[in-house]
């Protein structure tokens, strides 16, 4: 290996050109299956054929009575809010940092998102929580970043403690469990997405988790009304009247979409062992490396890798700024390499900061008002957070380890790039 920088004219450690990670796995099989949806049926209005299999499998997968397929994660976080009966002025405590779509649906029911600031994991911190709970609270939502399972725990504690609904985020976390339950079964109400490059993946599409029958019956009134509502929602239930029209919105999740997920929902068990394993391949790469802390899961924690951060510590490195050394991953050929920005301390974001421009009809709009500085751990890790890929193959070690090897070499070198603009 050179001892010169690839960024100063050396030679990368990675010469192999990129993209060096996609998502899905895609093969002949998966190919037959959307074929065959095709050639089936691309519109389906009710609970019937993939669509049915797919929820049916979730339910099984996930033990929780209810699934509902959507468009979207987003779609699915909107129904679970309005599931969770939440609506003008009522206070949800939110995460600071996560993406955007946790908490914007909040925005459009006229409700108002708390921002809490994260723990060392970067997922919500339960001691900031119980310090944002007011008589206007009325449910806590979080995430689990990254794929690491949050302290649902201690969430769910501090929810009954205080009668407030318990809802997660789980679009990052398919299959993460905690001490053999999974995420999305511990809260009230679960969102997940199936967006392209998540653990679990249809292209595009969500769905949501209850085992509640109110929350499903709502679920259904939010985004699948007539067929669904009629034949799901019991004719003596009082929102049965109002099956034909239901909210007035569609959220449903198209057929082949539908088929790519319930393909890879089967693999899906096998795809996180295969994860896990390069996760601890990089784990042990990367470990005691100056200017580098690498992810800690508690005791019985399974993760799902969504992406695997690893926190810069530009103190070790005589202050190289992380901009710089990012440059310099990328020279050595580690073009998966990447500086989270949609998924942020969402204080940071002018939709947070005024959102009177985009909701002048909210009627507690003056009352969302954030500022840079508020949330010092949330707003910390995002600026010191390198995320990488986290491969699922046996044949991917080497690769992870290339990439390991790539900061590694940059950050042994690093005193090349002391001064430098």
């Amino acid at each position: 290996m050179t001892y010169t920088l690839a960024l100063l004219g050396g030679t990368p450690v990675i010469s192999e050109p990129g993209p060096h990670f996609s998502w899905p796995p895609l093969d002949d099989r998966t190919d037959l299956r959307v074929l065959a949806q095709l050639q089936r049926s691309i519109s389906i209005y009710n609970r019937s054929g993939v669509i049915a299999e797919l929820e049916t499998a979730l339910e099984d997968y996930f033990g929780v009575r209810h699934a509902v397929l959507t468009s979207s994660g987003t779609a699915a976080l909107h129904s679970a809010y309005v599931a969770a009966g939440i609506g003008p002025g009522d206070e949800v405590i939110v995460p600071a940092y996560t993406f955007l779509a946790t908490v914007t649906p909040l925005l459009h029911l006229g409700a108002i998102p708390v921002l809490a600031d994260s723990d060392e994991t970067g997922n919500l911190s339960v001691v900031d929580v119980a310090a944002r709970i007011t008589p206007k609270t009325v449910a806590i939502m979080t995430t689990h970043l990254w794929g690491i399972p949050a302290n649902v725990a201690r969430l769910r504690i501090l929810a009954d403690k205080h009668n407030l609904l318990l809802l997660e985020d789980g679009s990052h976390a398919h299959g993460a469990a905690v001490a053999g339950q999974k995420v999305g079964s511990v809260g009230d109400i679960a969102a997940f997405s199936l967006n392209g490059p998540k653990p679990l993946s249809a292209g595009e599409g969500g769905f949501v988790l209850t085992n509640s029958d109110e929350a499903y019956y709502r679920i259904l009134m939010h985004g699948h009304y007539n067929k669904r509502c009629k034949t799901e929602i019991p004719p003596s239930h009082p929102l049965h009247r109002y099956a034909v029209t239901g909210m007035g919105l569609k959220l449903r999740i198209h057929p082949l979409a539908a088929a790519i997920a319930l393909d890879q929902l089967e693999h899906l068990d096998s795809y996180l062992i295969g994860r896990a394993e390069i996760a601890e391949v990089l784990r042990e790469e990367l470990a005691d490396v100056d200017g580098l802390a690498t992810p800690r899961l508690a005791d019985e924690t399974l993760a799902a890798w969504y992406g695997y951060p690893v926190i810069y510590n530009p103190e070790e490195l005589d202050a190289l700024p992380i901009e710089r050394f990012y440059e310099a991953l990328h020279a050595e050929g580690l073009v998966e390499v990447d500086r989270p920005g949609s998924t942020c301390p969402l204080n940071l974001l002018p939709l947070f900061q005024d959102p009177r421009p985009l909701f002048p009809h909210h009627p507690y709009v003056k009352q969302i008002s954030y500022r840079p500085g508020q949330f010092p751990v949330s707003e910390q890790l995002h600026a010191r957070t390198i995320k990488l890929p986290v491969w699922h193959r046996g044949r991917d070690i080497s690769l992870a380890q290339k990439y390991a090897a790539g900061f590694r070499k940059v950050v042994g070198l690093h005193h090349e790039l002391k001064g430098q603009a």
